[in-house]
């Protein structure tokens, strides 16, 4: 299992994190989504099929682009 962690800038409350979870969660492979809206970061950790690129390309489709 790979882990990564992203700092989205327009990150501002628990409503952004839970928005983020939902979408993020929907991709194969994605097994859990941890968020911090004081740090403005998600750590995401995830299995093939899913892959970093995949995940920032849903970040970005749904207005919380990846630093």
């Amino acid at each position: 299992m790979e882990k990564t962690t992203l700092s989205i800038p327009n990150i501002s409350c628990g409503h952004c994190v839970n928005t983020i979870k939902n979408e993020l969660l929907e991709i194969d492979g994605v097994s859990s989504v941890d968020g911090d809206p004081e740090a403005r970061q998600v750590t995401v950790a995830f299995d093939s099929p899913a892959t970093i690129d995949k995940i920032r390309q849903a970040l970005k489709e749904i207005d919380y682009p990846a630093e």
